[in-house]
């Protein structure tokens, strides 16, 4: 017989009407709004009872047994935060996960109150699980993790708890704060996702599998990757100009070859940011095929993974999957992630041949995501500092132990959107 698993609604309006969990409680008296505490795990004053919702549905969920399971801190509080945006009939009303005093979220029931929920399930499971329908739910609920959290402390008041807010219209100025260390860590790899940072490109060339050029470039408004005759330069982006293939190459016959697919890339091949996604777009008539693939060389063994779209931007990068699959990496779980782009221009993916038989393939490395493997890699022992430049525009070297390294990269994980997929 398995442990009954509920409904995280039922079990979490429960824990809303007992008032036994820190900073969790109604803050209204028709019990439509309530308040989450969404303290970092990297701040300073942080503090076990600040994270205790999170444990609590971890245990009540069945995906952590205290004394049996490894504790992980960070997934707990992802698929909390997974399983409310899940449910249709709660919305996030405020966000003040930033606030430097008293970190929460405010969610809302959009119904007219709590209603009436269904009951827990408790139906059998052979598999020590919940019910069918909750398998998706599940997917996401399992636990790693070296950080044991202490049981919560007695004494916490029962019933109805509802905290009414007050919140100051600013910070005192009068005096300062008790606690010299309230303000929450800057996660410096934060840098990756402002707006205003330059990413730094490393962009290669290669003419029937001869390098014939290689380029490193910061690029405010992404870069365009132009022939000879680069056609309209008013386009947005930095555009990146191929060298003419007469330079490099003897065979006459591949030199023309090579020329006709360079004149056909008109505005260019573009490649940009937008937050965690690198885009691509064609704005030429070369048809072109994409593949995330290892830096020495792309993989011919099997298909692209997309073609890129013309005077459209197309997605060709997550930046959430390559950190997930860091961290993982981080703790053994599986090999260093991919983070290599592979084009190429003007004929089909060479899946099955040579890639070096193709006219024009192109690599671009974003070396942001190339120093970040590299900290992975040599992070050796947590006591020992290592160094990494992101190479974007305003980055200064870090000094992180590998600890604090994986803490940086699960706090960066926990804000983003994104899917893991699954790898043979």
């Amino acid at each position: 017989m398995g442990t009954p698993k509920p409904r995280i609604l039922p079990w979490l309006v429960a824990q809303l009407d007992l008032g036994q969990l820190e900073g969790v409680a109604w803050v209204n008296e028709s019990r439509t709004r309530f308040r989450i505490p969404w303290k970092h795990g990297l701040r300073q004053d942080a503090q076990q009872e600040d994270f205790g919702i999170f444990q609590a549905w971890a245990e009540a969920s069945g995906a952590y047994t205290p004394g049996k399971d490894k504790p992980d801190l960070p997934t707990w509080k992802r698929n909390f935060r997974s399983a409310l945006n899940r449910k249709e009939v709660l919305r996030l009303a405020e966000d003040r996960s930033k606030d430097p005093h008293d970190p929460h979220k405010i969610y809302e029931f959009v119904t007219s109150g709590v209603g009436d929920f269904p009951q827990p399930d408790t139906s059998p499971d052979t598999n020590g699980g919940g019910s069918t329908s909750d398998t998706q739910e599940d997917i996401l609920e399992e636990l790693l993790g070296d950080m044991i959290l202490a049981p919560l402390p007695d004494g916490r008041p029962s019933g109805l708890a509802v905290a009414l807010e007050h919140y100051p219209q600013s910070p005192s100025l009068d005096k300062p704060p008790s606690c010299p260390n309230l303000e929450p860590h800057e996660n410096p790899l934060r840098q990756l996702f402002v707006p205003e940072e330059e990413w730094e490109f490393e962009v290669t060339a290669f003419y029937r599998g001869r390098q014939v050029f290689q380029q490193t470039v910061f690029c405010p408004e992404g870069l365009r990757l132009v022939g000879p005759d680069a056609g309209d330069r008013m386009l947005p982006g930095q555009p990146i100009t191929l060298p003419d293939p007469g330079v490099s190459l003897t065979d006459k016959g591949v030199t023309g070859y090579v020329r006709r697919v360079l004149s056909c890339l008109g505005g260019g091949l573009a490649l940009g940011r937008t937050g965690q996604w690198l885009w691509a777009q064609r704005l030429g008539h070369c048809h072109t095929y994409w593949a995330v693939g290892e830096e020495l060389l792309p993989d011919s063994m099997h298909g692209p993974d997309g073609e890129v779209l013309k005077d459209k931007e197309g997605g060709v990068f997550d930046l959430g999957p390559f950190v997930a699959d860091l961290i993982a990496f981080i703790e053994g779980s599986r090999r260093s992630p991919r983070y290599t782009l592979w084009f190429c221009v003007g004929e089909p993916w060479p899946q099955g041949q040579p890639w070096t038989k193709r006219l024009l393939m192109v690599k671009v490395v974003p070396t942001c995501l190339r120093a970040l493997s590299d900290m992975a890699r040599v992070g050796g022992a947590s006591s020992l500092e290592n160094t990494v430049d992101l190479h974007i525009s305003n980055s200064h070297p870090l000094s992180l132990t590998s600890d604090q390294y994986k803490a940086y990269l699960q706090d960066l994980l926990e804000d983003m959107d994104f899917q893991v997929t699954g790898e043979a």
